[in-house]
């Protein structure tokens, strides 16, 4: 009886704490903003680049825009990941909240648990914002194979949010975990084909890039786009990176 009771109060302490991050998640206009409408925004501006709608010989008759669609799916990633999930959890480190949560029946995993799950919910609406933006306004084709894309994108917001607790295993406080994200953040982009799709990348420097996680993950998520099952290549890569991070991320986090 007394284990079911404090199961009971622990799991109504955890829906608390997912409820309380929720409203304060809400209330960051900023951080809203930039994970799930910034790469909706940046697709319509590259989008409206003439060239890019014009199919190309050297990519199987594709558009540039097409290949653009998964990378905004990554931005988002990017963007939760290693500049706003960290910067929330080092700044509660700091005010000593994840210390005083350990003397609750919710204790800091919750907030850790709720964190990942509103990081993770944000990255699925920008993906579906992302979507839509493509096919009504340039006419991307929806993703094909939906089994695979599902599970890449699974794959690729794991590691992305492992990554982003990592930073924040490793950041005494805010200021140090901005930084860290900040270094991270561009070479992220650059992996995830922000300024150069992967597929066009020369064939040296992709192969290099697709070791990396979001450029594994870019590739998978453009096969599963246009209907082939994701390169199992990619898919390991990518959790493998996951895995990895996420070991790091338990090896070195400290509650206080």
């Amino acid at each position: 009886m007394t284990t079911a009771t404090n199961t009971g109060t622990s799991t109504s302490s955890t829906a608390a704490v997912l409820r309380t991050e929720a409203r304060l998640f809400l209330r960051e206009p900023g951080a809203l903003f930039w994970i799930i409408l910034f790469p909706a925004l940046l697709l319509t501006i590259l989008g409206l680049v003439p060239a890019f709608r014009e199919a190309d010989e050297a990519l199987d008759g594709r558009r540039v825009i097409d290949l653009y669609v998964p990378i905004a799916v990554l931005l988002s990633v990017i963007v939760a990941g290693v500049q706003t999930m960290p910067n929330v959890l080092t700044a509660y480190r700091e005010r000593g909240i994840l210390r005083r949560l350990s003397t609750t029946p919710a204790g800091p995993g919750s907030l850790l648990g709720a964190q990942i799950a509103l990081h993770g919910a944000a990255i699925l609406v920008s993906v579906l914002l992302a979507i839509t933006v493509g096919r009504l306004a340039f006419d991307v084709a929806l993703p094909e194979q939906l089994a695979g894309y599902g599970l890449a994108l699974l794959v690729t917001a794991l590691a992305g949010l492992a990554l982003g607790a990592t930073v924040s295993a490793l950041s005494r406080t805010t200021k140090i975990a901005q930084t860290i994200g900040t270094i991270v953040f561009f070479p992220m982009m650059f992996t995830a084909g922000v300024w150069a799709p992967v597929q066009t990348m020369p064939d040296a420097l992709r192969t290099v890039v697709e070791l990396t996680p979001l450029g594994a993950a870019a590739q998978a998520l453009d096969q599963a786009a246009t209907g082939a099952w994701p390169d199992w290549a990619h898919l390991g890569v990518t959790g493998l990176w996951a895995a990895l991070l996420i070991g790091a991320a338990v090896r070195w986090f400290r509650w206080e």
